[in-house]
């Protein structure tokens, strides 16, 4: 028995399961199926976020210790960081897993509410945002509201199954990310950890970017913008200016093991005080080089989309990663002058 049959087959299970669920759905629960499978997309969560925010503003300081809002905020906090986290770790999971989706694997047996999808079955965001949205509010409500939550989970879940979107293990994965998501967000929104949040910030950034221009166009394209700067797809298996492209596959390894090295590095000094420009220097590197280790780990090679040029002239394409990470020298080395000449003058004082 092989790790994709045990953890996402589930010996025949999860393909069971699927059918029962799937096919007993009668057409009288197609509208709360359509319903439930909207409700727990990703698109929703912008205006969660704006409703934590006007419900703490709306909070005074007599009402019970758990609806506060200062415990509103925290948790409008932690429901940011976790949504991005949680779509971050939904769009690398779908890419290095592949899965295909219930249509594609099992055609005619399949019930379709909607239009049909092929890839990209593992996890289900739908469940991973549903699971985000259940933790965040827990602490917030009462007893009874919990059981909606609970509710909700199910909800979600039950109408991704149902629609022929998802498998239950896609579902029940979603469930695990959402939660890990939530919990490192929890872990991390303490000032100790703000310079982690904006680094994944970074990464994300660099992610969604990299994701659109991967599934909306085509490899090689190029899309003018302006008279001096085009939007292309292209490919770099190797570091910057391209430099290894040609290796033949062992430079992925070694500069994973550098990116890797350089961000643990990154991230344990971020622990400790730093100057303003310093921490901003060091967030802007990390989040780069986080952002492009994804590319290599579960890619195999870094997309590169902005291209800008003169006269013929081209410079090598880059990406909004190596933009974090140039950012960032450049200000590590106005702070590395700004120190030596914080030095100097104390030195004179002296």
């Amino acid at each position: 028995m092989t790790l994709k049959q045990f953890f996402y087959d589930w010996n025949g299970l999860n393909f069971a399961l699927f059918e029962a669920i799937n096919q007993a759905t009668p057409e009288w629960l197609t509208p709360l199926a359509r319903i439930g499978s909207t409700l727990g997309s990703y698109w929703t969560g912008p205006f969660l976020l704006i409703v934590l925010l006007l419900w703490s503003r709306l909070l005074n300081s007599s009402t019970k210790p758990q609806f506060t809002a200062s415990a509103v905020r925290t948790q409008a906090q932690r429901f940011a960081l976790g949504f991005a986290l949680s779509a971050l770790g939904v769009v690398l999971l779908k890419l290095a897993m592949d899965f295909p989706r219930p249509f594609a694997a099992l055609i005619d047996m399949v019930r379709i509410i909607g239009e049909p999808e092929l890839q990209y079955s593992f996890p289900s965001g739908h469940a991973a945002y549903a699971m985000l949205v259940a933790v965040t509010l827990w602490p917030l409500v009462t007893r009874p509201l919990r059981v909606l939550l609970v509710a909700w989970l199910v909800w979600v879940g039950w109408s991704r199954i149902a629609v022929g979107a998802h498998f239950p293990a896609d579902v029940f994965g979603g469930y695990l990310l959402g939660g890990l998501s939530s919990g490192i967000a929890r872990f991390a929104t303490t000032r100790r950890f703000a310079w982690w949040n904006a680094a994944m910030g970074i990464a994300l950034l660099d992610q969604i970017s990299k994701q659109l221009v991967h599934t909306q166009l085509e490899y090689a394209q190029v899309i003018p913008i302006t008279p001096f700067f085009n939007l292309v797809h292209v490919w770099n298996t190797g570091a910057a200016f391209s430099f290894l492209a040609d290796a033949g596959g062992w430079q992925r390894w070694l500069f994973i093991s550098l990116a890797i090295g350089v961000s643990t590095w990154l991230a344990w000094a971020l622990l400790k005080p730093r100057v303003q420009l310093e921490a901003t220097a060091f967030f802007l590197i990390l989040g780069g080089a986080l952002g492009n280790l994804a590319d290599r780990v579960f890619r195999g090679y870094v997309v590169d989309s902005l291209d800008f040029h003169w006269r013929g002239w081209h410079w090598p394409a880059f990406n909004v990663a190596d933009v974090a990470i140039t950012c960032g020298v450049v200000l590590l080395i106005l702070a590395s002058i700004q120190a030596k000449q914080s030095q100097r003058l104390i030195a004179k004082i002296h």
